[in-house]
């Protein structure tokens, strides 16, 4: 019955609630899809639903990121993660004069170690389109899928932490907003982020590139967890069950 009236009501404002079966197919990526993500983020910031955040793939903090104009107007709580040390140092140039910012330079990933990531070499970061600077990902193929060349791509050892030492190294117990950005890595994250966490932040993540038997654990766990969800083209947002969210939304 819940599920029915989410389903109407959020297909009157444009959205659908995800159908399981949507990343079986290849679909394109809009550009709108962040200006809509953005629009609901908005709305839940001004309305004071934000003031805490981790984002995961925080790349450098500029480049296709729509929360760095909410996080400096609001003075929002931030920690943002990013772990490719080249996108990390402008990610803290870029945030220096912000003491609500923190900056961590790993991966996130269920166990802390390391962790090998893949990321365009500098030398031929002119090559490719912008969207490409800000493709680094776990998966080598990720990369080739977006038409990378091979002996363009370079392997990196980065430090990884699991969420739970993640919040335990920054002392938080709390937070409203968990946004991940992780080049085809999202589901893993968000299970392993469920799997530890003891209260509900809100989650966005990207699932296109998410494989099929991991995005159907992850929507497994989010029912396990008691989140409602829904997709904007590319993201899906989830929010707790007994959070009345669709009430403090008004996007026009």
């Amino acid at each position: 019955m819940v599920h029915k009236i989410l389903k109407k009501f959020f297909g009157a404002l444009g959205y659908k609630l995800v159908d399981k079966n949507l990343v079986k197919s290849q679909r394109h990526i809009s550009s709108k899809s962040h200006l809509t993500v953005r629009l609901l983020i908005e709305n839940l910031v001004k309305k004071g639903k934000i003031k805490s955040l981790i984002q995961i793939g925080a790349n450098d903090g500029l480049r296709f990121d729509i929360l760095n104009k909410y996080i400096k107007e609001y003075k929002i709580d931030s920690l943002l993660v990013e772990p490719v040390p080249f996108y990390y140092s402008k990610l803290k140039d870029n945030y220096s004069e912000d003491n609500f910012v923190k900056v961590e330079k790993s991966a996130i990933s269920k166990k802390s170690g390391t962790i090998n990531m893949y990321t365009v070499k500098k030398d031929y970061l002119d090559k490719y389109d912008e969207h490409i600077k800000g493709i680094n990902s776990v998966k080598k193929k990720h990369l080739n899928k977006h038409n990378v060349k091979s002996n363009h791509i370079e392997k990196i050892s980065v430090e990884c932490l699991s969420p739970k030492d993640l919040l335990k190294k920054y002392k938080i117990n709390n937070l409203d907003l968990v946004f991940i950005d992780a080049e085809g890595y999202d589901g893993d994250i968000v299970i392993s982020f469920l799997d530890y966490l003891d209260f509900q932040p809100i989650i966005i993540f990207e699932f296109i590139h998410i494989e099929y038997d991991i995005f159907l654990n992850v929507i497994k766990k989010l029912d396990e967890k008691k989140y409602n969800y829904f997709s904007i083209d590319e993201n899906i947002i989830c929010f707790p069950k007994e959070d009345i969210f669709y009430e403090s939304i008004h996007l026009k």
